[in-house]
C-alpha cells in the first residue's frame, strides 16, 4: 500500500509561548511492499512524522495519503485507516495486559467484531509472522515470556489487524543480543515472505543497513538525504554533522584503508565486511 506525503508541516502548541515547528514542508512517497528506514538524532521529527501516517496527529498544513486516500479530508474514518497503517511503538510489551498470549493478540481483532473463528486465525497467522508456535504459547501468560519474545507478542497484537502498512519504532530498543537478532530475523522474514510495507524508525545504522531497501535522514523536522542504504551511508561527513553515524564496518573499511589495505569501502553489513576480510586473506594482503 502506498503512502504518500505533501508539504507536511506541523506545529506543537501553535500561538503560544511553547510553539515548536517539529516537521517543516516534509514531502515523501513510500512505494507498496518498500521497506524504509527513517533516521535521525533525537528530537529531529520522526516520531511525529510517524504519527501523521494513520492520523495520530494532524498536519497543521499538508495532506497524507494512503493508498491515495487523503486521510485528513472531512468523512475519513480514522479506524479504517488505523486497520490499515498499524504502529508498534517504543517498548510495546509494556502495553501487554490480558492473561495469556492468545487473548492479548486477539484482543484488536475481537473489537474489528469478527467472528470466534476469524480471530482465531488471525491470531494463528500474526503468531506464525513473528515466530511463535501457536500451540506452545497461546495458554501462556505473556509475562512469564523473554523480553525478546514478549515484544513479538506485541508486535503480533498489531498484524492481528491485518495492517497493509507496518510502522515499527525503534523494535530493538532495549533487548539483549540475542532477543534483538530474534525480532529483526522475524521483521526481515514478514518483509520478505508477506511484501508489506515497512517503515521503521531506528538509531542503530547497523540494523537498518541490513533490512531497508531506502534511508530518510531527518534533522531539525525535513529530509536533509534521502536515498539507498549505501548512497546515505557514504555521506559519513554529512551525517556526522547531524549527529548521526554510519554502521561500524563502515569504520572498520575507512580505517583499513587509511592503512593502505586494498578494501572496498562501500561495505555498509558484516556480511559484506567478513567476505571482503576473506578477500584479502586469500590475496595475502592483510
Amino acid at each position: 500500500m502506498p503512502v504518500k506525503v505533501e508539504n507536511l508541516t506541523y506545529v506543537y502548541m501553535p500561538n503560544t509561548p511553547f510553539e515548536k515547528k517539529a516537521l517543516d514542508n516534509i514531502n515523501l512517497e513510500i512505494k507498496d511492499g518498500e521497506f524504509v528506514g527513517l533516521i535521525g538524532h533525537t528530537g529531529s521529527g520522526k516520531s511525529t512524522l510517524i504519527q501523521q501516517l494513520n492520523g495520530l496527529l494532524k498536519p497543521t498544513f499538508g495532506k497524507v495519503y494512503i493508498d491515495d486516500i487523503s486521510i485528513t479530508d472531512k468523512g475519513i474514518s480514522l479506524k479504517s485507516i488505523r486497520q490499515k497503517v498499524g504502529i508498534v511503538f517504543q517498548y510495546p510489551e509494556h502495553q501487554l495486559f490480558e492473561e495469556t498470549v492468545y487473548k492479548d493478540i486477539a484482543f484488536g481483532p475481537t473489537n474489528l467484531g469478527l467472528t470466534n473463528e476469524e480471530i482465531e486465525k488471525r491470531v494463528k497467522r500474526a503468531m506464525d509472522f513473528v515466530g511463535l508456535d501457536y500451540e506452545t504459547y497461546k495458554d501462556r501468560s505473556p509475562f512469564e515470556l523473554s523480553g525478546g519474545q514478549k515484544r513479538r507478542v506485541a508486535i503480533a497484537g498489531v498484524l492481528a489487524m491485518e495492517p497493509k502498512v507496518l510502522i515499527l519504532d525503534e523494535p530493538t530498543a532495549g533487548l539483549d543480543p540475542k532477543g534483538r537478532d530474534e525480532v529483526l530475523k522475524q521483521i526481515k522474514r514478514m518483509h520478505k515472505e508477506y511484501k508489506m510495507t515497512i517503515i521503521m524508525v531506528t538509531h542503530s545504522m547497523d540494523e537498518v543497513a541490513q533490512l531497508a531497501d531506502r534511508l530518510i535522514v531527518l534533522d531539525k523536522g525535513k529530509i536533509v538525504i534521502e536515498g539507498s542504504p549505501r548512497e546515505v551511508f557514504n555521506q559519513i561527513d554529512t551525517l556526522e554533522k547531524i549527529g548521526l553515524s554510519v554502521p561500524q564496518v563502515k569504520y572498520l573499511a575507512k580505517k583499513l584503508k587509511e592503512k593502505g589495505f586494498n578494501i572496498n569501502e562501500d561495505i555498509i553489513t558484516l556480511e559484506e565486511a567478513k567476505r571482503e576480510i576473506l578477500r584479502l586473506f586469500k590475496e595475502r594482503k592483510i
